[in-house]
This record gives C-alpha cells, sequence and structure tokens, in this order.
C-alpha cells in the first residue's frame, strides 16, 4: 500500500509540475513540445508493459492498461497531427527536388 501511495504522490506532482510548464508555453513551440510528448508518452508505454512483466495485483493491471491505451492514443494522434502540421509548411520546390 504504501508503494501505491507513492506513486500517486508522484503522478500528483509530476501532473502539478506538468500543467504549470505546459500551460507557459508560447504556441510557436507545441509542435516541438507534442514531439517531446510523444517521446514521453512511447516511455510510459514501455512503463506499462514493465508492469504486466511481473504478476501484478488487479489493481496494477487496471492502471497498466489505463496507461497503456491513452498513452497509445496520444502517440499515435501526437504523431498524425506533427505529420499534418509539418506537410502545412511542405513547399512545391520540396516535391520536385525529391523526385
Amino acid at each position: 500500500m504504501e508503494e501505491m501511495a507513492l506513486m500517486l504522490v508522484v503522478f500528483g506532482v509530476s501532473f502539478g509540475i506538468g500543467y504549470m510548464l505546459i500551460s507557459k508555453v508560447p504556441p510557436l513551440l507545441h509542435t516541438p513540445l507534442m514531439s517531446m510528448t510523444n517521446a514521453i508518452s512511447a516511455v510510459t508505454i514501455l512503463g506499462a508493459i514493465l508492469v504486466f512483466t511481473e504478476t501484478p495485483k488487479w489493481i496494477a493491471i487496471l492502471i497498466g492498461s489505463a496507461a497503456l491505451v491513452t498513452a497509445s492514443f496520444n502517440l499515435v494522434g501526437g504523431f498524425i497531427v506533427t505529420d499534418r502540421m509539418a506537410k502545412m509548411f511542405k513547399t512545391h520546390h520540396d516535391d520536385d527536388v525529391r523526385s
């Protein structure tokens, strides 16, 4: 139970610090920030998979599953949005050079 309390405290503190930092980011930096959160989501997915390598209790399975689903959604969605935004800056000259 102590481990769960520690994990909840770490989650709460990191959530608060993350919210404060992201809310102060200027709009110009949102795309690089989104790419960084994609990398963080990948780390979250790895952590959730590590939870399942042991024989976890039902609460760990529930929390790990929720982390895996939400991080996967964020990872895939973030890459799709980043790709769309990168295509907005693509010029016709870029197409001629690649062909």
